[in-house]
């Protein structure tokens, strides 16, 4: 009898899972973005406008992540690389608070908005879409390797549901999609004998940056006391060289702003106050990468409660009474951000990997990276270390100066991994690189590149590596995004497009510049072109040696001559035309783009010499790149 009844327990606990597992509500879609951070919206919006359907699934109600969900809402860097989805995102703030100079509210940056006001923004985009549904406050669960593409399962509530996905897209806060699809990464700081970085410490660790649970403060006016309850085990010490006034400068090694300069630091607009303050502030170390759920959640507590300890601080000791958690901002219990600042993550081992040297010296290393260049960033190499106990014995990193930069399509698409492309703060670059590449406007833009190259891989039938570095690069300038990271040339410019093209075949080449705070790359449009910037250019194209001009600037004669052998050299359709034709069609190209036309004896500018190059012969097309910027003809010498 007991053996009959176990049987039959059994069978009705075998039925009610078939019936749920049919119950099961089964979705497919072209591609699938786990994570609806920074980078994941805008992959989703940018996938989304190419046609293809899209599903991004997000943890909290939230889209936006550390831009809105935690609160980091001034954005870092980029203010004059307008690029793409970053700039669009950007003219919709100056379009809500009146124009560009009602964001300028802090010091700390440009942009400056209220975490709800960008939620909003990023929502109304994501609805503009019909190509794009957002699933929030839902959890993946599982995923596995299927033969197109993956099979997921979230949870949203109680409902569970699989989806079939042709392409995914990590974006999430800490790479937990790639560990689950077991993608290899690092974690924490590289060895200086791994990624050749002069700075780097000599031994590798699991050291991360730290992370800062963000408050927003809203003055609530000058006769109102809205000091926060004395938090349990209040402890004020860490917070004694917040500002001036109490540590002396001198004995830190650091400066010490005045309080209220520094309170001014995130102001934003319409009277809040965002507290991200690195100098003895809220900045909070813990590595939980590699925790569980409810081990992050524990931790996470931590941090959150240090800052409240911080916020009382404030209020109590310096005496700011009249700031306090802002009541109106956040859809939480205690005003607080939906998520902690995460300054760091995983780091895949992707198809390359991109370093401070790439960085710094990019037309010096063995593989031109610059060449495959996806999306563009000009901050500091800014760690925060500071919280952690033995900050003293890591080495200095603090705004290493590199110029603006691009990053290369490899560092995000995993070594060895189908059908899949990771973005956000996971892509493959060396710990010291994320210091910058972690920044919001740079995860806007790999979001956006990663969202092209998951959409041509739906479309072409491919898988992402085997997508040509010129296709991605084109879909991006196609929708106004850089490939180049040159601060001096705007895209309303006539000749925009062109040399990001001819940029990134290296035959002209920027400069970088560190001016102050600030990072950039020119490329000089309106300078000559000279036979050193050719000599220079063409050492991948043509014996230089034999690059002879008459002067060093170069004349339009000598440069419709260079364009012929390039023709002669590289394109199949050689066209074999005198040089009084070449001077023909070079004039109405230039007419076409209202440009003044040279005679043939003139010097002829870096714009003109581009626009004609690129339109003439267009080389982007004619010599494709490998993941490493390496040419991938098998031209082995020049006919020049």
């Amino acid at each position: 009898m007991k053996n009959k009844l176990i049987l039959s327990l059994f069978l009705i606990l075998v039925s009610l899972n078939i019936f749920s597992q049919q119950k099961a509500e089964i979705l497919s879609t072209d591609v699938m973005i786990v994570g609806g951070g920074a980078s994941g919206t805008m992959a989703g919006i940018q996938a989304a406008r190419m046609g293809v359907s899209v599903l991004i699934v997000e943890e909290t109600p939230w889209l936006g992540g550390m831009l809105t969900s935690a609160g980091v809402s001034a954005a870092d860097g980029n203010y004059r690389l307008r690029s793409g989805l970053w700039y669009e995102f950007m003219e919709k703030l100056f379009t809500h608070y009146g124009d560009a100079d009602s964001v300028k509210t802090g010091w700390v940056s440009n942009v400056l908005f209220e975490p709800h006001v960008g939620e909003a923004i990023l929502s109304n985009m994501t609805k503009a879409e019909t190509n794009l549904s957002v699933f929030r406050n839902t959890r993946l669960i599982d995923i596995q390797k299927i033969d197109e593409g993956w099979e997921a399962v979230i949870n949203q509530g109680i409902e569970k549901i699989v989806v079939n996905a042709r392409i995914v897209i990590d974006a999430t806060e800490m790479g937990d999609v790639a560990k689950r699809a077991g993608i290899p990464y690092d974690i924490g700081m590289d060895a200086r004998s791994d990624t050749g970085e002069d700075i780097a410490p000599e031994k590798a660790n699991d050291i991360i940056q730290d992370l800062t649970y963000v408050a927003i403060l809203k003055d609530y006016g000058d006769t109102v006391d809205v000091t926060i309850p004395r938090p349990y085990n209040y402890d004020p010490s860490p917070f004694y060289c917040t500002c001036a006034g109490k540590c002396d400068e001198d004995s830190l090694g650091t400066k010490l702003w005045d309080c209220d300069f520094m309170m001014e630091y995130g102001k934003l607009p319409n009277g809040y106050y965002m507290i991200n303050w690195p100098i003895y502030g809220n900045d909070y170390y813990v590595n939980a990468l590699e925790m569980s759920t409810h081990e992050r959640d524990s931790v996470f507590q931590k941090a959150k409660d240090f800052t409240l300890n911080y916020i009382y601080y404030l209020q109590h000791e310096l005496g700011y009474k009249n700031l306090g958690i802002a009541n109106d901002v956040f859809p939480t219990d205690d005003g607080l951000p939906l998520i902690p600042y995460h300054r760091e993550s995983r780091r895949i081992k992707g198809l390359v990997r991109y370093t401070v040297n790439d960085m710094a010296r990019p037309f010096e290393q063995n593989n031109a990276l610059y060449r495959t260049g996806i999306a563009v960033g000009d901050y500091p190499v800014d760690h925060h270390r500071q919280r952690y106990p033995d900050a003293h014995l890591l080495p200095e990193l603090h705004f290493y100066p590199v110029p603006s930069y691009n990053l290369p399509l490899g560092v995000m698409i995993p070594k060895g991994t189908k059908d899949m492309v990771v973005a956000e703060k996971s892509i493959s670059v060396s710990n010291i690189v994320n210091g910058t590449t972690r920044l919001q406007p740079v995860c806007l833009l790999i979001g956006q590149a990663s969202g092209v190259l998951a959409a041509l891989s739906v479309q072409l039938e491919t898988t992402p590596e085997k997508v040509s570095v010129r296709s991605v690069q084109n879909q991006l300038l196609k929708h106004e995004a850089y490939l180049m990271p040159y601060s001096d040339i705007k895209p309303e410019h006539a000749v925009f497009n062109a040399l990001q093209r001819i940029g990134a075949t290296g035959i002209l080449r920027g400069e970088g510049k560190n001016i102050g705070w600030e990072n950039h790359t020119h490329i000089y449009p309106d300078s000559i072109v000279t036979r050193k910037a050719l000599q220079e250019g063409l050492s991948d194209w043509l014996p230089v040696n034999n690059l002879n001009f008459n002067t060093e600037e170069v004349s339009f004669s000598e440069l419709l001559k260079l364009i012929d052998v390039l023709d002669k050299t590289y394109n199949p359709q050689y066209q074999n035309l005198s040089l009084k034709v070449w001077y023909k069609k070079s004039t109405a190209i230039l007419k076409k783009h209202n440009l003044q036309v040279p005679t043939k004896k003139e010097c002829v500018s870096r714009a003109t010499f581009a626009l004609l190059l690129d339109e003439l012969l267009n080389p982007f097309e004619l010599r494709q790149v490998d993941h490493t910027g390496k040419f991938m003809d098998d031209l082995c010498e020049s006919r020049f």
